[in-house]
């Protein structure tokens, strides 16, 4: 005879607070972001270059904020 198994770990009964925004963070990533406006107006052979330029910014921003 086996023992049953358990089930899944309980919640934690309290929750942690949220992380206030960086507003310098905050406003690099809406600047990384602003990279990928419009783009279904311009070429697609554009598209990976955009994509590639607000990978490397957000990637700055995290970087930036993880300092601060």
């Amino acid at each position: 005879m086996t023992a049953p198994m358990p089930g899944p770990p309980a919640a934690p009964a309290t929750t942690a607070a949220p992380v206030p925004a960086i507003p310098a963070v905050t406003a690099a990533v809406a600047a990384a972001m602003a990279g990928l406006d419009h783009l279904d107006e311009r070429p697609l052979a554009e598209h990976v270059t955009a994509f590639e330029r607000v990978h490397a910014a957000l990637g700055d921003a995290l970087a930036a904020g993880s300092t601060g």
